[in-house]
């Protein structure tokens, strides 16, 4: 199934897996997403401070990590369209108990669930794209696959908003499950059984899982993703309650804000894939982090400003986010053999998501609000944090490329 042309084109068939894989990444990363633009209601509406809401944005990505590591110890035993069926099936559930929450403690457990399930989908996927797709075409891939999120903040998030202002926050929610129902009955149908690697396996899961974790090369992989889930969730969350309090953007004006940038991102990442699949992957990278660094830094000093500046700041963190995610994942993912790359996905996956889910409660601890209408206090510090973090994510990322540029001889 593999194609190891240089630059060759996608059959009909990798077109459509690269669509379903799109549109679960969708789905599940606008699961996550909408809890940012729904933050200042959420923490309104249930009278949450902020590090409440930091909790239930990390119950997700805590209880995700915790399953990364489960599924670690089996991901390669299976076959990976069953699994991606499976967590994807429980995703659902775990999203539709979101809908029905109707306390803190109950929306907390929910983002447990939906974490559990939802967590994994991602490492299952990248497992599937380097099962299915070479090496030089896996920068286009990373890019039409993040299109999702793209996709999600032009259309997503502002018909959720809209929805959630017109009626209740629970209302995205529903709107979620409809939407993964399909998706999840494409995906059944259309993608083909993924079980080259199962005739790889020799170890069992657990020694597997251990084999993997004990490799140094994909030691290095791990922390320096750990490092791209940091500054993410350390500034992500506040970003409503941030433009609502501190910049004096109005409620109604979010969803336009976030479509806006969503629109920006979209036409940006398959053009930033595109080049990631011609030009040094790590120089890609280097140069959007100068980028983010400072988007980052004007964006946490932003007081009161109009909705255009906070559009064009965000747009250029946006692109600085993706330009930085596209080659780091693609990277990433060219990493372990293909006998390992179930577990190392997966442990990779858990590790992102628990950095970010200890990042969510220390963003929750640093930012203070006197009440539920002031501004949020030491945003400023948040964004010092997540410059330092991208310094350090340059260096590690670094010997990632060696490593690969050494095996593959680019």
């Amino acid at each position: 199934m593999k194609k190891s042309t240089k630059g060759s084109p996608f059959t009909p068939y990798q077109i459509a897996v690269v669509s379903l894989l799109a549109l679960t990444q969708f789905s599940v990363v606008l699961d996550f997403m909408v809890m940012s633009p729904l933050g200042d209601i959420l923490m309104k509406s249930m009278k949450m401070t902020p590090s409440q809401f930091g909790i239930v944005v990390s119950s997700y990505a805590l209880s995700a990590g915790f399953s990364g590591f489960l599924t670690a110890s089996f991901a390669d035993k299976f076959d990976r369209k069953k699994l991606l069926l499976f967590f994807y099936s429980g995703f659902i559930v775990g999203t539709l108990l979101c809908g029905i929450s109707n306390s803190y403690e109950f929306l907390v457990f929910s983002r447990i669930i939906t974490g559990i399930f939802g967590g994994v989908i991602s490492s299952i996927s990248l497992a599937i794209v380097a099962d299915i797709f070479d090496f030089n075409q896996r920068g286009r891939v990373m890019g039409f696959i993040q299109m999702g999120f793209g996709i999600s903040q032009i259309l997503g998030i502002p018909i959720s908003l809209f929805l959630a202002n017109q009626w209740n926050w629970q209302a995205p929610f529903y709107l979620i499950v409809g939407l993964s129902m399909a998706i999840f009955g494409a995906v059944y149908f259309i993608l083909k059984p993924v079980t080259a690697h199962l005739s790889m396996q020799r170890a069992n899961p657990l020694r597997h899982m251990w084999n993997t974790i004990k490799n140094k090369q994909y030691r290095i992989g791990f922390i320096a993703t750990a490092f791209m889930s940091l500054g993410g969730y350390l500034m992500m969350p506040w970003g409503s309650a941030f433009a609502v309090n501190n910049v004096g953007i109005a409620v109604e004006e979010l969803p336009l804000m976030f479509m806006i940038v969503g629109l920006i991102t979209f036409a940006a990442m398959p053009l930033i894939g595109f080049i990631s699949d011609r030009i040094n992957k790590f120089t890609i990278f280097t140069g959007a982090s100068v980028l983010m660094v400072f988007s980052v830094l004007i964006y946490s000093q932003l007081q009161q400003t109009s909705l255009f500046i906070l559009i064009v700041v965000n747009g250029f963190m946006m692109m600085g986010i993706m330009a930085r995610m596209i080659p780091s994942q693609a990277l990433t993912a060219s990493l372990p053999e293909m006998q390992d790359r179930g577990a190392f996905m997966s442990i990779n996956s858990s590790l992102q998501q628990m950095a970010g889910g200890i990042a969510a409660m220390v963003g929750g601890m640093i930012v203070l609000q006197k009440s539920e209408t002031s501004p949020l206090e030491r945003f400023d510090l948040l964004g010092y944090l997540v410059i330092a973090i991208i310094l350090i994510n340059i260096f590690l990322t670094h010997r990632v490329y060696k490593y690969i540029k050494s095996r593959e001889h680019l």
